[in-house]
């Protein structure tokens, strides 16, 4: 969700593409690229030290908690560092809970992608079709706005999280954090703003575009996203320490605490309660390094999609805006596609709160993941973003 991050942002196209909930990304006045892995990749008996020398580089940056799980043919690794909670000290476990944020847009987009498979409705479907009235006034026109680009991020809509006073500042986070949005607001909030392009004309970050996918879903099957990515997903794989809630601001359980001082705004404070509403379908979610690790793997392993669906999702178009942190990123339905500096690719999505940071990646097959969180803001300049992308980049080319 966009807030007053900006001193933590690359570039004013950054600002755009990876503010908020989805892609919000710690980066003050930096001017060089994060995402030019040096890690050695040699493949030795030493590779689980290699996995905590990573997690220990990436607390170092900044970060109060890390957590990391590299899965593969030959099962799973695990590292941790920091701690989970600052005011108890309680050291970071490996199960610990955390918010996804937008790494839920992959969530929700299996699921619209399973009703176009089951033939309730087409990626070419309009908005209008599902939600007449809805995205209107101020240049908008749900009627030009198909249901491939709301995922695809190419409808234009402005991103809503960057008028989101809530996450504007630490005074603002204390005062609006228990406040319940509709997705209806939130598109109201988009919609209060002309498009920033016409639709399919480009690639740009909007966290609206996955709000309407929400509403659209709830149409479609008459519940809501959150009962359709629980019955769908969650309870079929057994995701025990996984959740989308509603209103509620807890997360439950053993979990890791988050820290921000909203660029600087004011002190750092705890961020974890948070009612999760003004996130919905674009990044509300709550997980687990183990259950993201087993949903990354059903999905690419083609259990939840029909292959025509897993072939839409992983259909990509050039995201530029990401450049920075990404080099040569692409962006599918609910996926962006990242180079690898051994030569191919992986899949991912990027997660992001105010103290909050969820990294990932997996293999095409979806028989290698590696999935990381840290948190607090990290460095002030890309330096977090660096050692994240080595530790991913790093366990899959090994």
């Amino acid at each position: 969700m966009k807030t007053k991050l900006t001193s933590r942002i690359v570039a004013t196209t950054l600002v755009t593409a990876l503010a908020g909930i989805g892609l919000t990304l710690p980066a003050a006045g930096a001017t060089g690229q994060a995402a030019k892995p040096t890690h050695d990749k040699t493949h030795s008996k030493t590779h689980s030290k290699s996995l905590q020398a990573d997690v220990d580089a990436i607390l170092k940056t900044g970060t109060v908690g890390v957590l990391a799980q590299s899965t593969g043919p030959r099962g799973s690794r695990y590292a941790t560092a920091g701690v989970a909670d600052k005011a108890t000290g309680a050291a970071a476990r490996s199960g610990d809970r955390f918010r996804i944020a937008s790494a839920s847009k992959t969530f929700v987009a299996t699921v619209v992608l399973q009703l176009v498979g089951e033939g309730r409705l087409s990626l070419d479907d309009t908005v209008d079709h599902w939600l007449p009235g809805v995205v209107s006034g101020n240049g908008n026109d749900g009627s030009r706005i198909t249901v491939r680009q709301l995922l695809q991020h190419t409808s234009g809509l402005f991103n809503y999280t960057a008028d989101l006073p809530v996450l504007a500042s630490v005074d603002e986070y204390q005062a609006g954090r228990y406040t319940t949005w509709t997705p209806e607001q939130l598109v109201g909030i988009a919609t209060g703003h002309a498009p920033d392009f016409e639709p399919g004309a480009k690639w740009a970050y909007s966290n609206t575009n996955y709000i309407l996918a929400g509403m659209i879903i709830q149409k479609v099957t008459g519940h809501s996203w959150e009962q359709q990515v629980t019955k769908r997903i969650i309870r079929p794989l057994g995701l025990r320490d996984t959740s989308a809630p509603t209103t509620d601001s807890r997360i439950p359980g053993r979990h890791l605490h988050g820290y921000s001082d909203f660029g600087k705004t004011g002190p750092t404070i705890d961020t974890t309660a948070f009612n999760p509403s003004a996130a919905g379908a674009a990044g509300a979610m709550i997980g687990t390094t183990a259950d993201l690790t087993r949903f990354y793997q059903a999905l690419l392993g083609g259990k939840l999609l029909r292959p025509a669906q897993l072939a839409e999702m992983k259909t990509t178009v050039r995201a530029a805006d990401l450049d920075p942190v990404w080099p040569g990123a692409r962006y599918g339905l609910g996926l962006l596609q990242v180079p690898l500096t051994c030569g191919g690719s992986y899949y991912s999505h990027a997660g992001d709160f105010p103290g909050y940071t969820t990294r990932n990646g997996v293999s095409p097959d979806g028989r290698r993941v590696v999935v990381l969180h840290a948190t607090g803001d990290g460095a002030s300049d890309l330096s977090t973003e660096q050692a994240q992308n080595d530790l991913i980049d790093g366990e899959l080319c090994a």
